[in-house]
């Protein structure tokens, strides 16, 4: 392996950072919107949490919820994270007030029509989010930016619901939004270039890290991380127990690894009971009421203090569903196993045009997701490792499951002995 040194490292990091803000394309001059008001709808954790960064910056934020308990509980929480925050002398209690008195609680879409960006934070659901901007097209007035915070839905698909698709971009603030800087910025097929460059401009307003990415199932961050949850739990079917995985992963540096994550934010999102999923492990844990940190059991046992304790249950769970004989695999080949689909699949990326260049991948692995700042982001840490053995590794997963075959250009950088961070495929393509 290639070891850099710290200072090689600090150098990439800086430069990469420096080199997201920068959109190829973007004609100079692009003029900007102004954005005076914005309008957000869901008071929800995402909603109350990306809500809080405007206010803070000092920008009027109207909040929209369907019912008043939704609302109050919503403003509630707001208002309770400020006041941690001064509590920890961060801002004197009068700052608390005044963030607050920024807020206006609504309970109608169409007392958002005046604002000048509207962003759109309710469930991962299609159906709910065509449904809002078909209403968000009648309302809004001319000129203001349409902005939806899903995570990997189709942003052309929402956008096709208005009569005005060059105001439609994607905000995908990352959990929690009033904590994390990472916002990836989604440019449709339709965005116009004004659009762009207010939103990029707007996200250095409310101190934000972002990147401007492409339309495809997850976009950059969560299409990478589709790949190692899924590798991950093939591993579980292999004999592989989540706890050893995820020590693997914590050995390479994530403070959470694939299932410590799952309990986290809940095994029950997308599941109902009685539900058959394609992971039946993860359904027969819910059945059980086995849900994650929230029920003190998940994939892990939780104490008072929400330790994580293998569980025998999970591990009997996975034997009868799995029939898979206990595994020893070190833990090297896990890390292989879940690491190397991660930088193919941001290889597959960069091929299909959505993303601009290698190191905003970094940049949003490296803001959004924890990775190891010493091994620089899955790009950076590729060029450590080297593509003759990210191939090799993807050769077999590959012949396993078609879904991760090795990428072209990996097969070409492993035979020429070029670099992932050096990868040029033309750039953004909407």
């Amino acid at each position: 392996m290639n070891t850099p040194t710290d200072v090689e490292i600090s150098e990439y990091l800086a430069s990469s950072g420096a080199a997201a803000w920068e959109v190829p394309g973007l004609p100079a001059g692009t003029p900007k919107r102004e954005i005076k008001s914005v309008g957000i709808i869901g008071a929800g954790t995402m909603g109350g949490g990306i809500a809080m960064n405007f206010a803070t910056a000092g920008i009027p934020v109207t909040i929209v919820e369907t019912t008043q308990d939704a609302l109050d509980r919503g403003l509630k929480v707001v208002r309770g994270n400020y006041q941690r925050s001064s509590d920890k002398g961060r801002f004197p209690q009068d700052e608390v007030e005044a963030r607050m008195d920024r807020f206006d609680g609504r309970l109608s879409l169409a007392d958002l029509a005046d604002c000048d960006l509207v962003i759109e934070a309710v469930f991962e659901n299609m159906d709910l989010k065509r449904q809002i901007f078909t209403e968000l097209d009648s309302v809004m007035k001319t000129g203001a930016i349409l902005a939806t915070n899903t995570s990997a839905l189709d942003i052309n698909e929402i956008a096709g619901m208005t009569k005005r698709p060059e105001d439609v971009i994607g905000l995908h603030f990352f959990s929690p939004a009033n904590v994390m800087k990472l916002l990836e910025i989604v440019r449709a097929k339709h965005t116009a270039d004004d659009v762009v460059a207010t939103c990029m401009a707007l996200a250095k307003d409310i101190n934000k890290i972002a990147t401007l990415v492409g339309v495809c199932p997850g976009f950059v961050g969560n299409r990478i991380l589709f790949a190692r949850q899924a590798q991950a739990n093939k591993l579980v079917y292999q004999g592989v127990m989540p706890w050893d995985v995820d020590a693997a992963l914590n050995a390479f540096g994530f403070k959470m690894g694939p299932f410590q994550m799952s309990d986290l934010a809940g095994l029950d999102i997308g599941w109902s009971k009685g539900a058959k999923t394609l992971n039946p492990i993860r359904d027969a844990l819910c059945e059980l009421d086995r849900r994650g940190q929230k029920t003190k059991a998940g994939f892990y046992d939780y104490d008072e203090n929400r330790r994580p304790i293998p569980s025998d249950v999970t591990a009997k769970i996975i034997r009868d569903i799995t029939g898979a004989e206990p595994s020893t695999m070190g833990q090297d080949e896990i890390i292989e196993n879940c690491i190397f689909p991660m930088i193919n699949e941001a290889v597959k990326i960069l091929e299909e045009n959505k993303a601009q260049r290698p190191s905003d991948v970094d940049v949003v692995w490296l803001n959004g997701y924890g990775w190891p700042a010493d091994k620089g982001g899955p790009m950076f840490f590729g060029d450590m490792v080297g593509a003759k053995a990210v191939l090799a590794r993807m050769e077999k997963l590959g012949a396993e499951d078609a879904a991760f075959a090795p990428a072209e250009t990996l097969r070409k950088l492993a035979a020429d002995g070029g670099k992932f961070t050096e990868i040029d495929t033309g750039g953004l393509k909407v």
